[in-house]
Formats: C-alpha cells, structure tokens, sequence
C-alpha cells in the first residue's frame, strides 16, 4: 500500500473512531437527562412500592418478580438483592423470580401457554399480602398481563415497571398498586431507568429496615 493510501485509510481511522466516541457520549448525555427527568416523576411511585414491600416483608410476606428478557434479568437481579444482599449486610428477605425455573417455565409454556407461565406460579406460590413486581418496557406483555390478573385473585399488590406511556399495563392495574412508568420510548433508555428504580428501591427498603447508614470517612 502506497504512503497516500496509508494516509488516508489512517485519516478515516481517526475520523471513526471520534464518531464513535461522540455516538458513545450521547448515549451518557441522553441517559443522564432522562435520570433527572424521571427523578421527579418516579419518585413518589417508589417510595410508595418500598412502604408496600416493607410491609410484606415485616409481615413474613415475599415479592414474586417477573418479566421478559432483559426485563427477567432485571428481575433475577433484584430478587439476588433481596435474598442475598444489596449494599448492606442484613437478614434474607424473600424474594422469588419467576423466570427462574426453566423446568416450569417450559412445562407451563408446553402443556398450557407462554402467556401462562407466570400467572400459574403466582397461583400457586402467591398469598394476600405477597407483592408482584412485574417488569416491561411497554407494558404489553401478556404473560404479564396474566400475572397481574392472578396477583389480584391473590390479593396481592403489584409493583408495576413500564416506559412506552405504560400499554396494557396501565389499565391492568388497581388503584392500590404503584406503576413506575419511565417517560421514554426508546428500550435502552427505559432499561436503565428501571435498573435505577430498582437500585432505588433495594436501598430505600435497607434504609427502612436498618435505619440510616452512617457515612465513614476513608
């Protein structure tokens, strides 16, 4: 290859890379926006869900967490918060994820349907006074649909986590639940919010339960 072309394919290199670095920042930029935003509009929401958990869990209730894909991730993760621990050492709280048990889920989804593999474990795991979080970023999931109707012959409260302007989910659920609907359309966006919320969530129930923790000096 001649110098010019090594120049030139160097140049283009460079000019790349620097695009791909500002596409990178705006997704920080973007993130960091859509996190002041939904501070002021999430924040009653959560703190209404972590005094409806913290009375489950006081009461020897448990939270029944669920959703699709990244969103049973989510929930993988915030039932290993609760069981295990978040930031501060504290007693096991119970907690279950429904996505879990790929045993049931395909049993459930073989021998009745998709949209059933979660409502049949809420039946039959879920007591009065149990909270569901169910997790989507539109809300239009109808095994989550299902599990929400099956939360309510429980007598269950719902934690609800959508973006979109919430979808079905909205009208699915009761006026004594707590919907945490991220002001967003794009997926990524949504997701990273709903982290947080549950981030926020974990701390705030620690903080109820152990009392303030005292910041040490290094």
């Amino acid at each position: 290859m001649s110098a010019a072309k090594q120049g030139a394919a160097a140049q283009a290199t460079v000019i790349i890379a620097s695009m791909l670095e500002q596409r990178i920042e705006q997704h920080f930029i973007d993130s960091a926006d859509l996190n002041y935003q939904a501070a002021q509009v999430l924040s009653h929401p959560i703190a209404a869900a972590v005094q409806a958990i913290v009375v489950c869990v006081t009461s020897g209730g448990k939270v029944l967490s669920c959703g699709n894909g990244a969103c049973a991730a989510a929930a993988e993760q915030f039932a290993a918060g609760f069981v295990g621990h978040f930031e501060r050492e504290r007693p096991e709280l119970a907690a279950i994820a429904l996505a879990v048990n790929s045993a049931t889920v395909t049993a459930i989804a073989n021998a009745q349907a998709f949209s059933a593999v979660f409502s049949r474990q809420i039946r039959a795991l879920g007591n009065s006074g149990d909270i569901l979080l169910a997790i989507s970023t539109d809300g239009n999931c109808a095994n989550l649909h299902e599990a929400i109707a099956a939360a309510h012959e429980r007598e269950m409260i719902v934690v609800g986590l959508s973006g979109h302007g919430g979808g079905k989910m909205a009208s699915a659920l009761r006026d004594t639940d707590m919907h945490i609907c991220v002001p967003h359309d794009r997926l990524a966006r949504i997701l990273e919010v709903h982290m947080l919320a549950l981030h926020c969530i974990c701390d705030a129930v620690d903080s109820q339960l152990l009392g303030e923790q005292e910041e040490t000096t290094p």
